[in-house]
This record gives structure tokens, C-alpha cells and sequence, in this order.
């Protein structure tokens, strides 16, 4: 038996099975840590690799061939989702800051090498990863509203020049590792390399454009069309001269810029993100020698000087650029952390040089370091300049960060009317969520907005379950109890009837085809095993659709009983802004609103002095509406940290509690943000709304 389970294990589908397994159980416990995903990958690899556990060879050619299909795929994918609408706003500078953290990071990653005797070639590779990053922390940055400052859009728009540059820099000194670059063949690569970017990008926007102009709308085949475009640039590098990852990080360009945002491109990224990447990471951890990574802590000299330079040099392009474009502290602060972070095209190059015999275990493992230091502090350092951009004193002549200068408050907006779909399917919960969703419709007056009740069946689900016609049959008998329900609402209803075997899709679908404003929908009951291995629906409607998604948890209180309103507010961003019209859309529907009280709950950094804490305080009393008594609005301020427990034992006298979620991806790998939020909907003892913005 023993023999026979090792054999298993050792098999291809056996060796596949374990690194999908690892996909699924390790994310999920590495988030419980606050940890990004791939460091719980790296140490998983470590642990099941040749020397720890010995399950899985890392020379294996199944998990070889899996783990450079992840290696391209993750370049591609970073490629794919770069903002080239945003890159253009502010090219020029975006270019100026890449080339300082290209030559900056080149000229430390190879002195650095000099030091230590590294010979030419490795220690120009040393710069290349030097060179590299990836913007981690862009997804705090959009949670805060401050997505549109001139800073955040350079920093970003960064990541095109330097990647791009640190690859050739790669290819060229792949050539010279090989010894076959000669000043003639140098030339020669140039040519090629240009040649082969002009053709790979031109041709592809060609021939995309030209199938995206026919109309072509077979989901399956242009998907299979964008592997294809992958596979081919790789190869085609190849050819070319260059490594096979800048084949496939300028197909993501090309493809970034035909292929429109939808299901494809999601499934572009979901197929990389959730099976080819991970097992790459994987086997960077198979290849983490535990005896070498001893031997580099004794070297500690290395590490610590890759360390110090991977933040000096990125830093010091900060100060540069930001003092060039008269850019404030804070934005500077704000381009390092995002610049900060060494993850896609560093592990990427890392690894290829390492496959190539140009770089050793001790290198590798330094590489290693510097990337779980950089993706730790980046996003930390991300959010804390976010915060310190929305303090009184800054002087950036940008105004309050979150707080468009040229946008009215709450207060003076005309509250119009909505159109809100509301997915019916539990008939306990159907008659709540219609009288929810008809109070956050109305406008103000008489100006009555839309509900939009909507029953989905899939085919595929209730062939299994015991017939479609059933279901549909249901379906249409729900739709009817719902048009009943909006009738004796007074509200104007349109019933909507959806087959489709994506059920969250289909919800966002049906919003986007419909014009919906909101997409209301029940909070369901928790099941953690299925959220944990699965997935669960609330999180796949607030990842695609097109507005802004409000999840309820109602539990049986009736609606005209939520007469103390908590709304916890982290910032002053439109997504904040958000919440508040949300709970004043409840108080003046209320039966007697001038009994419903809103209470405004900000937890803040315990570094605030007290002309900090009254700036916040009169912020967020301007959003008070004139025809609401400003008693009626209450503002609480309280001193982080423990913002869970804050908000739990403040909502304890309260009727309704709205809160925020933001869900991000940034190149292909899952960041959490709202476990807090999601998991306070369950916890809290009253009824609770969470309002989750579109993804981006």
C-alpha cells in the first residue's frame, strides 16, 4: 500500500492533483495571517519539496511544464491589466519616473553585484530585478478614493516602461550568459527584438480589432483565441532571441488593448490566477533550498544590502521625480510604497536566471526575502500615505484627497429616483428585500424609481436538482408573488425571468442590460467550508457587476423598526458618500423620519491630534442635508485601533448598521480587502447593509 501511494503521489496526475489541492487549502489560511497569497504558496512549496516532506520532485517535468506556463501567464497578466486609458493621461511622466527606477535600480542591482565579485552577467541581472515591481498596494489606494491623484496614475503607468525594459535587459543578458553576443549579434538582437515587439503588438490589435468588428461572440473561441495569442508570443520570442516572458507580457499589452472588459477577460485572468500562477509560486518554493537559505542568512550581508537597495533605489526615484513634478510628502510616499513591492516580473526573471544556471540558490533565496519584506511593507506604507493625504495640513494643491473639489456634498444633491433589481429566490426573505429595495428607490417627492425583481434558473444546476420545467415553472410563480408585493408597495415593478447557468453572472447581466442603479440581494445563510473552497455568491455578483451591490442581512426585523442608523465611515471618498445616501434614503422614507437618527462612526489613527479630529468632525457634518435637523445626524469619533470590535460594541443600541466593501485584483493575484467587511454582516447582532463598489 505505501508503495503503491508513493507511486501516486509521484505520478503526473498524482503530482497535479497536490499542487491543485495546495491552491485551494493554503490562500484561504494565509489571508488569516493578513499575508499576500504567494507567500503561503512559497512556504507550501517548501514544505512539500524535495527538502522537507519529498512529495513533489521540483525537476519533475509535470510540474516544469506547469510551472513556465504559470511564469508567462503571470507576465501576461500583468500586461492585460495595466490601465492603458490611464497610462496615456500622464505618459510622459510616467515614463520620466520609469526610466530614474530603471536606471537607479540597474545601477544598484549591479553594484551591488560588483561588491560581491558577481561576474557581468549575473550582476546585470541583478539589476533587472532590481528594476522591477508591482503596484500591490493600487487596490488600497481605489478603497481610499484617491485612484485619480496625478501620483497614483505615475506610479502605476511606471510599471509599462520598467517592465518592459528590465525583460530586454534579461534578454540581452541571457545572450551574453549563453556567449554567443557579439557586438554584430547585440545589433542583431536589437533588430529582432524590435521587429518582433512591432509585430507581435501590431498584429495582434490587428486582427483583434478586425474580429471584434465582425462581431465575433463565441465566448469559448475567443478565449481559447487569447490562450492561443499567449502560447504563440511566447514561442515567438523564442525565436526572436528574447525569453519567452516578454513574448507574453507585450501579448498582454496587445490583447489589453482590443479585448474589451467582460466574462473573457475575466476568465483570462480567473484560469491564471487561480491554477497556472499558484503552482508557479509553488515551485519557486520547491526550488527554496532550506540548507542555502541557512547559508544566505550567513551571508547576511547580501540579503541585507538587496533589501536596502530595493527600497533605497525605488526611494530615491520617489523623492526625484516627485520634487520634479512639485508633488507633495505624501504623494512621494505614496509612489514609493506602490513602486515598492518585488512580485510578477521579479520572481519571473529571478527564476529564469536561475533556470539558466546565471544565478544561484543564494541569490534566489535573497530575491525571496526581499519579496515577502516589499509585499508586506508596500501595502502597509500604501495605507498609511493615503491617510496622511486626507490631513488638513497638506499642501499639495490638490485639495482633500477622496473629496473632489468639483463634486457637491451629499447634502445638496438632489436624491433621484433608482432603478434597483432585486434577485428573488427565498419567498421567506422575497417581500423584505421588495420593501427595502422600494424605500432606496424612491426620490424625492412623488419621483417613484423602478423595481426590477429577478428570478434565475440554471439549466444545468436543476436538470440535476429534477427538471427544468419545474424550476421555471417556480420561477414564474415567484415573479408573480413579486409583482403582487410591488403592487400593494405602490412601487413601479417590472418582473424578469433569466436562464443562465452563471448565476452571479447573470445577475450582473441582467443589471448591465437593464440599466440597473443597485442590485440588491440577500446575505444567505454562512456556510465557511463551501466560502473557503468555493467561493460564494455574494462574492462573485460584487467582482462582476457594472454597480454598486448592496448585500442585506435582515434576519426577521421589520423595516419600520430601523430607527437608529449606524454607519461606520472610513474615509471621505465617494464610496463613503455612498453609505451616508443610503442611510438617508431610509430616513426620509421612514414612517416618521423625524424619529430616525443617522449616527456617522469614524474610528481614526490614534496619531490624531485634536485639530485633526475636529477637521474630520466638521467634514462630515457638511454632509448634512439643509432639510434634516442636524439633530438627527450624529457624529461619533473614536480612537483605532480595534475597528472590529468598535464597530461591534457600538452597534449594540443601534437598529441598522451599513458598511463597505471593495473587492481588487491586481496583476491576476486575488488581494484580500473585505474579509472584515463580510464577516461583520454575520457577527453583528443587528440588521446590516453592506454596499460593495464595481470591481475595477
Amino acid at each position: 500500500m505505501a508503495a503503491s501511494l508513493s507511486h501516486l503521489m509521484h505520478h503526473p496526475l498524482g503530482i497535479f492533483a497536490q499542487l491543485v489541492g495546495i491552491s485551494v487549502l493554503i490562500p484561504p489560511l494565509t489571508r488569516r495571517l493578513r499575508l499576500p497569497d504567494l507567500v503561503g504558496l512559497l512556504a507550501a512549496g517548501v514544505l512539500v519539496g524535495p527538502h522537507v516532506l519529498h512529495w513533489i520532485d521540483a525537476k519533475s517535468e509535470t510540474i516544469t511544464l506547469l510551472s513556465d506556463i504559470g511564469a508567462i501567464y503571470l507576465l501576461f497578466t500583468v500586461g492585460l491589466e495595466i490601465d492603458l486609458e490611464e497610462f496615456n493621461r500622464v505618459k510622459s511622466r510616467s515614463v520620466t519616473f520609469g526610466a530614474l527606477i530603471f536606471v537607479l535600480g540597474v545601477g544598484t542591482g549591479f553594484g551591488i553585484g560588483q561588491i560581491f565579485g558577481f561576474p557581468l552577467v549575473p550582476s546585470l541581472l541583478l539589476g533587472a530585478l532590481m528594476a522591477t515591481h508591482t503596484p500591490l498596494g493600487y487596490p488600497i489606494v481605489r478603497s481610499y478614493g484617491a485612484q485619480r491623484d496625478e501620483s497614483v496614475i505615475v506610479s502605476v503607468g511606471s510599471t509599462i516602461f520598467t517592465d518592459i525594459a528590465a525583460l530586454l535587459l534579461l534578454a540581452v543578458a541571457l545572450g551574453l550568459g549563453k556567449g554567443n553576443l557579439t557586438p554584430s549579434s547585440f545589433t542583431a538582437l536589437l533588430i529582432s527584438i524590435g521587429v518582433f515587439a512591432f509585430v507581435v503588438v501590431w498584429g495582434i490589435r490587428m486582427l483583434g480589432r478586425h474580429l471584434w468588428m465582425r462581431s465575433v461572440i463565441d465566448e469559448n473561441r475567443v478565449f481559447l483565441a487569447v490562450l492561443l495569442t499567449l502560447f504563440v508570443a511566447s514561442l515567438g520570442a523564442e525565436l526572436a532571441g528574447v525569453e519567452k516572458i516578454v513574448g507574453a507580457f507585450l501579448a498582454g499589452l496587445a490583447v489589453n488593448s482590443v479585448l474589451p472588459e467582460g466574462k473573457v477577460k475575466e476568465q483570462v485572468i480567473f484560469v491564471g490566477g487561480a491554477l497556472f500562477i499558484p503552482i508557479f509560486f509553488i515551485h519557486l518554493g520547491l526550488l527554496l533550498d532550506l540548507g542555502s537559505l541557512a547559508d544566505s542568512i550567513s551571508n547576511i550581508e547580501f540579503t541585507a544590502l538587496m533589501l536596502t537597495g530595493a527600497l533605497g533605489c525605488k526611494a530615491l526615484a520617489s523623492v526625484i521625480a516627485g520634487r520634479w513634478f512639485r508633488y507633495s510628502r505624501n504623494q512621494m510616499l505614496l509612489m514609493w510604497s506602490l513602486a515598492m513591492p518585488k512580485v510578477a516580473a521579479t520572481l519571473a526573471t529571478a527564476f529564469i536566471g536561475y533556470q539558466a544556471g546565471l544565478l544561484d540558490n543564494t541569490v534566489l533565496n535573497s530575491v525571496l526575502a526581499v519579496m515577502v519584506v516589499t509585499a508586506t511593507l508596500g501595502p502597509t506604507l500604501t495605507t498609511r500615505s493615503v491617510v496622511a493625504l486626507m490631513e488638513p495640513n497638506e499642501h499639495s494643491g490638490f485639495g482633500t484627497p477622496g473629496l473632489d473639489q468639483d463634486q457637491d456634498v451629499p447634502g445638496e444633491v438632489v436624491r433621484r429616483p433608482l432603478k434597483v433589481l432585486v434577485p428573488v429566490a427565498n419567498p421567506e426573505t422575497e417581500l423584505s428585500l421588495l420593501k427595502l429595495a422600494a424605500r432606496l428607490s424612491q426620490g424625492e417627492g412623488d419621483h417613484n424609481g423602478q423595481l426590477l425583481p429577478l428570478a434565475l434558473v440554471s439549466p444545468s444546476l436543476e436538470e440535476a436538482r429534477g427538471g427544468l420545467n419545474r424550476a421555471l415553472s417556480a420561477a414564474r410563480s415567484r415573479l408573480s408573488q413579486a409583482a403582487s408585493n410591488g403592487e400593494g408597495l405602490k412601487a413601479t415593478t417590472r418582473c424578469l425571468l433569466r436562464v443562465d447557468d452563471d448565476i452571479a453572472a447573470g445577475m450582473s447581466r441582467s443589471a448591465l442590460e437593464e440599466g440597473a442603479d443597485l442590485l440588491l440581494i440577500g446575505a444567505g445563510r454562512p456556510d465557511p467550508l463551501r466560502k473557503w473552497l468555493l467561493g460564494d455568491l455574494v462574492d462573485g455578483v460584487c467582482r462582476t457587476a457594472h454597480c454598486p451591490v448592496v448585500v442585506a442581512n435582515l434576519g426577521r426585523r421589520d423595516l419600520k423598526e430601523l430607527n437608529q442608523i449606524l454607519v461606520p465611515i472610513k474615509d471621505l471618498s465617494a464610496s463613503a458618500r455612498e453609505q451616508f445616501e443610503l442611510a438617508l434614503r431610509l430616513l426620509s422614507t421612514a414612517p416618521d423620519p423625524t424619529s430616525t437618527t443617522i449616527s456617522l462612526l469614524h474610528i481614526h489613527d490614534p496619531r490624531f491630534n485634536r485639530h485633526e479630529r475636529s477637521w474630520m468632525e466638521e467634514q462630515l457634518l457638511s454632509w448634512c442635508p439643509r432639510n434634516i435637523s442636524s439633530q438627527q445626524i450624529q457624529i461619533k469619533l473614536l480612537q483605532g485601533p480595534g475597528i472590529d470590535s468598535k464597530i461591534h460594541w457600538f452597534s449594540q443600541n443601534q437598529d441598522l448598521v451599513i458598511l463597505r466593501s471593495q473587492r481588487r485584483r491586481v496583476a491576476g493575484l486575488p488581494i484580500p480587502a473585505s474579509d472584515r467587511t463580510s464577516n461583520l454582516v454575520h457577527q453583528l447582532g443587528c440588521p446590516a447593509l453592506m454596499i460593495s463598489d464595481p470591481l475595477h
